[in-house]
């Protein structure tokens, strides 16, 4: 039985802790009130998504799910424009609190301009690598 393109893969995760202590040493960093998401360049077709939520920040397993799930969900949904980059996305306790449609709106804002600030390093590396 084939997969359903909708699915969450184990290809597009961060599974290693290398891969993560890679993205936590040299990141781009965007954050709000309610995440906080590093990103850096993987040199991969596809992107990767590494989720951090601490038991610290939210107390209770049932938010720490939801806050998952919303992130996969938002990251299924623009993994065509996220391309090559590597992503941690972490839970700020006021995250707890917020609806849907807040964290929607919070990592939408964190992937636009995530990939901006990576394109800048993108263009600057394949300046420098093809002199």
């Amino acid at each position: 039985m084939p997969l359903a393109p909708n699915g969450f893969p184990r290809s597009l995760r961060l599974v290693k802790a290398e891969d993560f202590k890679q993205v936590f040493a040299n990141a781009s960093k965007s954050s709000d009130a309610l995440l906080c998401v590093l990103a850096r360049t993987n040199g991969l077709d596809a992107p990767r998504l590494g989720l951090a939520i601490s038991k610290r920040n939210v107390r209770k397993a049932a938010d720490r799910n939801r806050i998952k799930r919303i992130s996969r969900e938002s990251f299924r949904l623009n993994q065509h424009q996220l391309a090559g980059l590597d992503f941690v996305i972490m839970a700020r306790a006021p995250a707890i609190q917020a609806d849907h449609e807040k964290l929607f709106r919070s990592l939408q804002r964190h992937w636009d301009s995530l990939v901006t600030q990576c394109k800048g390093s993108w263009s600057a590396s394949s300046s420098s690598t093809a002199t």
